[in-house]
């Protein structure tokens, strides 16, 4: 796949996959949360069961992180589950969100010399 094959704002190495579970969701709330998150920059794909209350996300890190989807879904009256799972999954994908994010600023050096900002020991 490249990177014409996304929506716009989506590249195919920033892209990633979330699955999380909510709760407080109704046929009402469901419908105005998934409006709005499709609609924001760098999201690929939303979908959101109501019977299990899963939400299925494809997003572009370097565009929008899980935060920014806890507001809209708090917002409009839902929340993430608040299980122990659901709570070590949110603190991993934030994680691996920001290090993606890092290695987008990171400059690799020559493997013969040091990298910036280190000392040289004698």
């Amino acid at each position: 796949m490249n990177d014409f094959e996304h929506r716009v704002g989506v590249t195919e190495v920033n892209l990633v996959i979330r699955k999380l579970q909510l709760k407080g969701l109704t046929e009402f709330n469901l419908a105005k949360i998934i409006s709005e998150i499709d609609q924001t920059v760098g999201i690929e794909s939303v979908t959101l069961d109501i019977k299990d209350g899963l939400l299925h996300i494809a997003y572009d890190v370097t565009h929008i992180n899980l935060d920014a989807i806890k507001l809209v879904v708090v917002k409009h009256g839902a929340a993430f589950s608040e299980g122990w799972w659901n709570h070590f999954k949110e603190g991993y994908y934030n994680f691996v969100d920001q290090n993606m994010k890092d290695n987008i600023k990171h400059k690799p050096s020559c493997c013969s010399r040091p990298p910036p900002g280190s000392t040289k020991h004698k």
